[in-house]
Parts: structure tokens; C-alpha cells; sequence
């Protein structure tokens, strides 16, 4: 006789603690039907988001109804197709782009913020101005830190804002950008901060907050840490390997509480 404490289908638990696919069933040798479907229907929601249109434009009236001055720019990679086959054209502006940043350089400034479609556009239309929205009166409290330029790229990889902090000559870059697409979240948003950024800075000197998603980290607690970060990389000079995130004491709230709808 079985112990009535022990529970007969543990592994069920799980569910409600993961998106994972655990404790799915089975149908003879398969997973039940409705398991499969739902795979596929995620799976195709990943496939959607790598090469949904990315709305540069629209993104940059977004933000200039925040009262930012924003500058669009390309990469190198000249489409989508390019952009998947060369992630290195990811990580380089066009001629244009270039000379137009250089132009517009008046004097060093604290912050570049960069704004790149990455391989999610639904991530950064659904999330980017949210999250600067959240962000911007932290960095305005007690030593204001300033946002002297930001700047949306279409075709951008990471690295792209390397480039573009060098040619704004930013103390700090903050890119955010579409994560690469998962079968639970399709639409992640990925805030990634360099010290003095220059072309060649490798993924070990900077730091990430990854996974701004609805069922991830909530626009609160992601512009707390990326405010934290970004006080603590500019005072100690240094982002990446060296700078842990110790910000978790002023976290709003604890990491999977949903986004608002």
C-alpha cells in the first residue's frame, strides 16, 4: 500500500513553477497531441519574432515623445537575410550612419543610450519604451546621471553599440536590444552596459539584464538594476566581470512577477 504523503504525480509541481516542457504525458511512444501543437505553435512564434519587421521610425517618435533627441541608424548588414548569415555586419555601422553620429558629437557625454532590434523586433517594440520609461526619473534622482544621446539602430548585434558609444565618446553604453528568441518567450528584451565602449570590447567587459518578458523580469526591477549598474560602472570605471549587480536590496519586486497588460 502506497503512503498517502507521498504524492503520486510529483513531477506535476513543476508546472506551475516553470515554462519548461516537464511532466507533458505521453501517447504510446509520443507526447499527447496537445503537446506537440503547443510546441509547434511556439516554435513558430520564435521563428515570427527572428524575422518580424523592425518599426525604426515609429520606435524614434516613441522616444522622442519622451523628450529625448533620438538618431536612427544601420548596420552594415544591409537585410535580414545578410544580417543572420554575417553577425559580424551586425557589429558595424554603415559609412552613413558613422559620418551622421560624428557629425552630431558637441562634447563627450555620460550615457549613450542604444536602441537595436536585435533578433527580436517584437521584444523592443513591446518593451523598449516601457523599460526607458521606468528608467529615466531613476537616473534623474540624487546624482543625476545624464543620457546625453540616444540612438536607434536597425541590423544591430551587441557589439554595435561599442562603435557608437566610441563615436559619441560616452563614458557608458546601455544597449537594449531583442534577445535571441525562446520557445517560452519569443518577445525578451536584453539591457546590455559597457564602460568606455570601443570596437573590440568583448562580452566579459559588460554587464547584462536579460529577460524583460511577462513572465521574466518586470519593467521595475529591470530599471532598478540597469540604474544601479550604471551608477556603480561610472563611479568605479569598470562594467563587465569586474562590477557584480548587488542592486537586488532596492528590487521593487522579485523576479517573474508579471508585466502589466
Amino acid at each position: 500500500m502506497s503512503d498517502p504523503a507521498v504524492p503520486r504525480h510529483p513531477t506535476l509541481d513543476l508546472r506551475s513553477l516553470t515554462p519548461a516542457r516537464v511532466a507533458l504525458g505521453r501517447s504510446g511512444a509520443s507526447v499527447p497531441t496537445k503537446a506537440l501543437l503547443d510546441f509547434t505553435l511556439d516554435h513558430a512564434r520564435a521563428r515570427d519574432a527572428v524575422h518580424a519587421a523592425f518599426d525604426a521610425p515609429r520606435l524614434a517618435t516613441e522616444l522622442r515623445a519622451l523628450g529625448l533627441v533620438v538618431t536612427e541608424v544601420r548596420s552594415r548588414a544591409v537585410d535580414r537575410r545578410d544580417y543572420l548569415r554575417r553577425p559580424d555586419l551586425g557589429r558595424q555601422l554603415d559609412a552613413e550612419s558613422a559620418e551622421r553620429l560624428a557629425q552630431g558629437v558637441n562634447e563627450p557625454c555620460q550615457v549613450a543610450l542604444v536602441i537595436g532590434d536585435g533578433l527580436s523586433a517584437a521584444a523592443v517594440h513591446a518593451h523598449a519604451v516601457t523599460l526607458v520609461t521606468r528608467l529615466l526619473p531613476l537616473l534623474a534622482e540624487g546624482d543625476a546621471v545624464a543620457v546625453g544621446h540616444v540612438v536607434v539602430a536597425s541590423g544591430a548585434r551587441v557589439a554595435l553599440g561599442d562603435e557608437i558609444g566610441a563615436i559619441l565618446g560616452a563614458h557608458m553604453v546601455v544597449t537594449l536590444i531583442g534577445e535571441r528568441p525562446g520557445l517560452s518567450a519569443p518577445d525578451s528584451l536584453g539591457a546590455y552596459l559597457t564602460f568606455a565602449p570601443k570596437p573590440g570590447r568583448t562580452d566579459a567587459e559588460r554587464n547584462c539584464v536579460s529577460n524583460v518578458h511577462k513572465a521574466g523580469l518586470s519593467y521595475e526591477e529591470a530599471a532598478v538594476k540597469i540604474a544601479w549598474l550604471l551608477r556603480e560602472g561610472l563611479a568605479r570605471e569598470t562594467t563587465g566581470v569586474a562590477l557584480k549587480d548587488e542592486s537586488a536590496d532596492r528590487a521593487p519586486r522579485r523576479i517573474g512577477t508579471a508585466l502589466p497588460e
